[in-house]
């Protein structure tokens, strides 16, 4: 304590005569920093105060040596400082201040409770502090106090309590079932787990009706419904509900019961239902092809209010299935509106809704669902489209194809198929029919060897009927093929071209005919070109242009010539659209007796012969040629330009002027230029 240095005690050698030749050297821990020495004296210091709460000793070593030579005048010695201890540290409570919990009604501990029963609910929380002294608590002794925050935790001591008895709760009719129609609950002074409680229903004549479970957060009774209520049968409910802790502690249990009960009274509104169905869902058959306006079947619904009002009908429209029938709206029967075909939809789903009349808004819907029942209307056919094969070499009795068929009728109406040939027709040689009487037949040959050469598709008619009632049946046609087969059976080829391989015939053989073909179709092709290509001279005769004969190569056939030219382009339309015919009229006149010459015929002038027959012919009525209607093309009333033709004309060539010709257009630019020419050498 203090600044100067504190001796801590001397080193001295016997070989230390005073007159100072020793010298004196501390080393080790704390040498020439915490401890000094006098080198002439060896009194050792400490330089600086010591804390044995830190270091309780030091290990120093001492050695003397002569000053002069500086040799060792003793071995060098070990020495320790130790450090005392002083009350210089006060008591201290390391993890104050300390917060401490301690179950209420607790008898024991280091830190004893100084009342009996502490009550959590009471008080929760205390502090005390504590204080801490040395020396035995003497005069000069040190001390220290710390602070102990005590927390009183709980336990399961109080039991649940209702508010009340008896409790009320309304609920209308009209709830739904499932949902929580009202709440109750019962209060726990404790905390924690030890509040949790569980409600139940004990007895009571709604026990079957209503159901409670616990909310575990808010600690309440949900109270829900299990069954519609209904004002008009039973209009209250009495409960017997009992609340009573999930969790005992058993050291008080002489502080129970821990539960409680009450009674709840439940009051049932009444509420203006809508009308209910006596059926949840409805299911009903009619059949396909029925008339329209059948009466499927009828749906039931009624109001359960006192009142008893009355119920009107109708079916939702959502759909186009709800459109294809009708209801009565007052006695809920319902008809078809159209006819059903079973095969195209089996099935339909409609929604048949009913309302109140005195309460419209208030509607019920029911499913309906109707089945369209099966009618035999639909022949068998073919299951689908065969390509039978029967080979060249085939033999008679050999199955070549088995057939099925399918009926778009129910099993009930044509599940057995019947197989034969059409009874129409004569037996025939090539093939025959085998009913399998497991809907399926079988194709066999008649025969031994088909030719394609001499027959390459045969077709034989198959006559299918069903078991429904009435049956019905349909006809079909097979197609029967010839092909070249391996001898195991496999196709080699059904196409004509392979008798050409059969005939021995090689490729290179079948292309030279090939080419020889195509060079004889060229050769005619060619010959008809020039054919056509050739022209004959136009011979004009100068004399007299108009009445000459002008000849071209296709001078036509007549009326009755439709390939030199197309006369329908001369027609008029309107004559055109009524197609006229030749009718002869033949006299009523009697024919007239031929002379017989009584003569023979050796007898008879030849020239005379004729002569007479010639006259019976021209006299005769009854033989062509005579009267008769001829139809021609209607060619128009008259032309506005009159005849061209110079048969009918008086006038001579001077008198005419061809110039008007030009004005006809392209058809007459040949006549016009042949009549210029005239007319200009006639000027000249």
């Amino acid at each position: 304590m203090g600044p100067d240095p504190q001796y801590v005690g001397k080193l001295h050698s016997n070989s230390d005569k005073g007159d100072g030749s020793v010298k004196y050297i501390l080393t080790g821990e704390g040498a020439g920093t915490i401890f000094i020495i006098d080198d002439t004296t060896g009194d050792i210091h400490s330089t600086k105060s010591l804390d044995r709460e830190q270091k309780t000793h030091y290990v120093l070593h001492a050695q003397a040596i002569d000053r002069r030579t500086n040799k060792p005048l003793e071995p060098e010695s070990e020495f320790i400082i130790k450090v005392q201890d002083i009350n210089d540290n006060a008591p201290k409570f390391t993890d104050g201040p300390y917060i401490v919990t301690v179950p209420e009604m607790s008898e024991m501990g280091v830190i004893r409770t100084a009342l009996h029963n502490m009550d959590r609910e009471a008080r929760e929380h205390y502090s005390v502090v504590i204080q801490a002294k040395d020396m035995a608590g003497q005069v000069g002794g040190l001390s220290g106090s710390t602070t102990v925050n005590i927390t009183l935790t709980d336990v399961n001591d109080n039991p649940p309590r209702f508010p009340q008895s008896i409790l009320h709760l309304y609920v209308p009719e009209s709830a739904q079932v499932g949902s929580a129609v009202g709440k109750i609950k019962a209060s726990d002074a404790d905390t924690g787990s030890n509040a949790d409680m569980k409600y139940t229903i004990m007895n009571g004549d709604g026990s079957g009706v209503f159901s409670i479970s616990t909310d575990k957060e808010t600690r309440e009774g949900i109270l829900s419904l299990k069954k519609p209520l209904n004002y008009e049968k039973k209009k209250s409910y009495t409960l017997n509900i009992e609340g009573a802790n999930t969790h005992l502690d058993f050291r008080f249990s002489h502080l129970g019961p821990f539960k409680d009960v009450t009674m709840l009274k439940i009051i049932v509104g009444d509420v203006d239902e809508p009308p209910l169905f006596t059926m949840p869902s409805y299911v009903m058959e009619v059949y396909e092809n029925a008339k329209i306006g059948t009466a499927v079947g009828t749906v039931t619904a009624q109001d359960p209010d006192a009142a008893n009002s009355l119920v009107r009908y109708f079916i939702d429209l959502n759909t186009e299935e709800d459109r294809y029938f009708t209801i009565d709206a007052s006695t809920g029967t319902i008809k078809t509106a159209k006819i059903f075909d079973r095969e195209e939809t089996p099935r339909y789903n409609i929604t048949v809704a009913a309302s109140e009349i005195d309460n419209p808004e208030l509607v019920s819907h029911v499913p309906v669902g109707i089945r369209i029942l099966d009618v035999n209307d639909n022949p068998p056919e073919l299951a689908r489209e065969y390509d039978i094969i029967v080979c060249e070499n085939a033999k008679p009795g050999q199955v070549i194809q088995t057939i099925s068929a399918t009926d778009k009728d129910s099993s009930a109406n044509g599940a057995r198929f019947h197989f034969s040939l059409d009874e129409g027709l004569s037996l025939n040689p090539n093939f025959t029919l085998r009913d399998n009487e497991d809907n399926t037949a079988s194709i066999l040959t008649r025969r031994r060897r088909y030719s394609r050469t001499t027959q390459d598709v045969y077709y034989l008619p198959v006559l299918i009927s069903d078991s429904g009632t009435p049956p019905l049946s349909s006809s079909s046609t097979l197609t029967i093929r010839v092909c070249a087969c391996e001898r195991d059976g496999r196709v080699r080829t059904c196409h004509a071209e392979a008798f050409l391989s059969s005939a021995g015939l090689s490729t290179g053989a079948i292309i030279a005919i090939l080419l020889c073909v195509v060079i004889l179709f060229a050769i005619v092709v060619l010959f008809i070109t020039l054919r056509r290509s050739k022209k004959e001279p136009l011979i004009i005769s100068e004399e007299d242009v108009r009445e000459n004969v002008v000849t071209y190569d296709d001078e036509g056939g007549g009326e009755e010539d439709t390939e030199a030219f197309d006369i329908t382009a001369l027609r008029n339309p309107s004559a055109a659209e009524e197609l006229k015919y030749r009718r002869d009229i033949r006299p009523e006149v009697k024919p007239v007796p031929r002379h017989q010459p009584s003569s023979s015929l050796d007898s008879i002038d030849v020239q005379e012969f004729i002569k007479q027959r010639l006259a019976e012919a021209d006299l005769d009525p009854s033989v062509p040629p005579y009267d008769s209607l001829q139809t021609y093309a209607y060619e128009g009333h008259r032309s506005e330009t009159g005849s061209i033709s110079s048969l009918d004309s008086a006038t001579t060539h001077s008198d005419q002027d061809y110039n008007y010709l030009g004005d006809w257009g392209p058809e007459f630019k040949k006549l016009a230029e042949l009549y210029g020419e005239i007319e200009s050498e006639r000027t000249t």
